[in-house]
């Protein structure tokens, strides 16, 4: 299994994106502030950084993400929409969206280290998709742990309209498949489409 040992900071500078998008709340890079920037980019350029940006985001590596591209090609709907929705249903990002971990990295931990619950099943690959109704639980041994007795209390962290949970028992449910509008990423999904249809 690949380890992504990308520096944080520097690529979401590199990608015009705030690092709190990503979960860290304070990271910054000063290491050559405003530097040497192309101003022109190409359309071939575009597209590959808008590619470069979500395989970031989401923490996959190229062999997966272009899986995940055939596969929404071959859904019915906008193939750009039917790819984020399939990145979103990523059980890693769903253990994230859900505030069980602080960032995406933290979440594809605590699923390979078998923490995580699906539907009372014991489930330790980060892209096993969830589906609607699928209900995720922490195993009864990990839900005494100091990181999750923390979220009980109530947490701050808002989830998305197609997620509940529910926080006295550490419960999260799949209530629908996210729509475009749900996800707060800024990009633009049909540069990707483009890169991969040339």
């Amino acid at each position: 299994m690949a380890i992504n040992k990308q520096p944080i900071a520097k690529k979401c500078r590199a990608f015009d994106i705030s690092p709190a998008t990503m979960g860290y709340g304070n990271k910054k890079s000063n290491r050559n502030p405003g530097g040497t920037r192309r101003k022109k980019v190409s359309e071939y350029g575009a597209q590959l950084k808008e590619k470069q940006k979500v395989k970031f985001v989401y923490g996959i590596l190229e062999k997966q993400f272009h899986m995940y591209y055939l596969k929404a090609a071959n859904m019915k709907g906008i193939t750009g929409d039917n790819m984020l929705r399939l990145l979103e249903l990523r059980l890693d990002n769903v253990v994230y969206r859900l505030g069980l971990a602080k960032t995406r990295r933290m979440a594809r931990q605590i699923v390979v280290h078998g923490h995580i619950r699906v539907n009372g099943q014991k489930v330790d690959i980060p892209s096993y998709s969830v589906k609607v109704g699928d209900v995720i639980t922490l195993r009864q041994k990990s839900a005494e742990l100091d990181m999750f007795k923390v979220l009980r209390e109530g947490t701050s962290i808002v989830t998305p309209k197609w997620l509940t949970f529910d926080a006295p028992n550490l419960t999260g449910t799949v209530a629908a498949l996210p729509a475009r509008e749900d996800i707060d990423l800024q990009l633009q999904e049909n540069m990707i489409v483009e890169f991969y249809s040339r």
